[in-house]
């Protein structure tokens, strides 16, 4: 069974957050959904509070899922760049080639102490690109998700429904893909 790991903090955006997990669960890939605190319960940017499968502290870093999704949001982005494990992890994530995924502000504040930008088109929320100001001449402008190679990006909030289907996607196959596209829509 195909993993993924979800990180959330405190001002993360609900949306970028709770998409990729739905969507993920939904092709039945194993998600956990981790909060870098020290409670497993964070207040999201527009106030929800989402209760996280695990803490940073908990969670496993010997054995890496098949992919990790850092969502944006404000302050959430800044804690998950700040927080050494979230980007150590990412950074693993990305020499070993497993998906690397980030959307809105987490492209530009997290990815660059990563690698995971390196040679690589991305995108992010509009404005903050050039808080990666060495990576500004792979960004691509106007589109809501970008592919490039082992890296997926998101544009923001209103992205997160093709961002989080692009994800599914890589990790599981065109058909896997159809369906659950297919399923969303009927409902």
């Amino acid at each position: 069974m195909k993993s993924a790991v979800v990180f959330i903090a405190d001002g993360s955006e609900e949306i970028e957050t709770i998409t990729p997990v739905d969507y993920l669960r939904r092709a039945k890939v194993d998600v956990t959904l981790v909060a870098v605190s020290k409670d497993r319960t964070v207040k999201c940017s527009r106030g929800v509070s989402v209760t996280a499968d695990k803490s940073i502290s908990e969670l496993d870093v010997k054995s890496l899922p098949d992919a990790v999704v850092v969502p944006g949001g404000m302050p959430g982005t800044k804690v998950l760049a700040e927080d050494r494990a979230v980007v150590e992890i990412v950074r693993k994530m990305n020499a070993e080639g497993r998906l690397v995924c980030a959307i809105c502000a987490a492209p530009a504040l997290v990815l660059p102490q990563t690698g995971a930008l390196d040679g690589k088109e991305w995108t992010c929320y509009p404005g903050m690109e050039n808080e990666a100001a060495a990576y500004k001449s792979k960004y691509v402008s106007g589109k809501p998700f970008v592919k490039s190679g082992n890296l997926i990006t998101g544009r923001g909030p209103g992205a997160a429904e093709e961002f989080s289907m692009e994800i599914v996607k890589s990790l599981m196959g065109d058909a896997v893909y159809s369906q659950v596209k297919a399923d969303a829509q009927q409902r």
